[in-house]
């Protein structure tokens, strides 16, 4: 295990994930610039969406390449909690707001067989199952510990949660008109339905009178708290980040649907 002033200090530069990092925000940087008008002639960009778009990015690089990650690798499992809250709730969200909704329609336009694949993945129940099962799956013992111990697995541990989050965020809040977002009261449904799937490994967590993971139970202890407590504050602040926004979202849903429904009146009847 490495020496602890030297793992909290230590900034992730490895050319995998520097170089795919770069990368995207380079696609996304040449195709809204200098190929706008060429891939998608009607493209609007405000510039909350670069806003959103590269605090996604920002957020993810700081989830997987700050000092926050080897803190939750090698010492406290709720600072890798925090890491995939992060992973699950604010990059993926905050990318897919900044991905304007014209350049979506335009390049599904030509791929029917992609734009039938994504509808299938998105698909609630298909998406909500899938970012279930996975967020479920890695905090299996053998699974999370495997990930821990080997640079590749731990990848895949965080790309496969990005990247089922992101098509959990779509039936919420897509705004594309190929692969739109479901109604309201079917969105209030589904965001509650996320919210229970994922309280048998929430309740699993904080309520085990064992340490499930030897990482931790083994670990040096750089805090005044015991391999139990940090597993139990990791599983309350799980819980408490999935009731967060859960009720953030529901919040949204409910405004944005009493907006759509308020009575359209006309200036002198409003005056009146």
């Amino acid at each position: 295990m490495n020496n602890s002033p030297i793992t909290l200090s230590h900034w992730h530069t490895e050319p995998t994930l520097i170089g795919g990092i770069l990368f995207v925000s380079w696609m996304y940087a040449i195709v809204v610039g200098p190929y706008r008008n060429s891939v998608c002639p009607t493209l609007r960009l405000p510039n909350s969406r670069i806003i959103f778009f590269s605090s996604g990015i920002i957020s993810f690089y700081l989830a997987v390449g700050s000092p926050l990650d080897p803190l939750g690798e090698n010492f406290l499992f709720f600072a890798h909690m925090i890491q995939h809250n992060i992973l699950m709730y604010v990059s993926p969200l905050l990318i897919l707001l900044g991905l304007p909704p014209e350049l979506i329609d335009r390049f599904l336009e030509k791929r029917p067989v992609l734009e039938y694949l994504l509808k299938f993945l998105v698909h609630p129940i298909i998406a909500g199952l899938l970012f279930t099962i996975v967020f479920s799956f890695w905090h299996i013992g053998a699974f999370y510990e495997a990930a821990l111990r080997d640079k590749a697995i731990h990848m895949a541990e965080h790309l496969s949660m990005f990247f089922v989050s992101l098509l959990m965020w779509v039936p919420i809040c897509s705004e594309s008109k190929r692969i739109p977002q479901i109604r309201f009261g079917p969105q209030m449904l589904y965001t509650l339905a996320l919210m229970l799937g994922q309280t048998p490994i929430f309740a699993f967590l904080t309520f085990s009178e064992e340490v499930l993971y030897d990482t931790y139970f083994y670990a040096e202890r750089i805090m005044n708290i015991s391999p139990l407590e940090d597993q139990r504050a990791g599983g309350v602040l799980m819980k408490l980040a999935n009731m967060a926004v859960s009720l953030g979202v529901l919040s949204s849903i409910f405004y944005r649907w009493t907006k759509q429904h308020q009575p359209k009146h006309s200036l002198g009847q409003t005056i009146a």
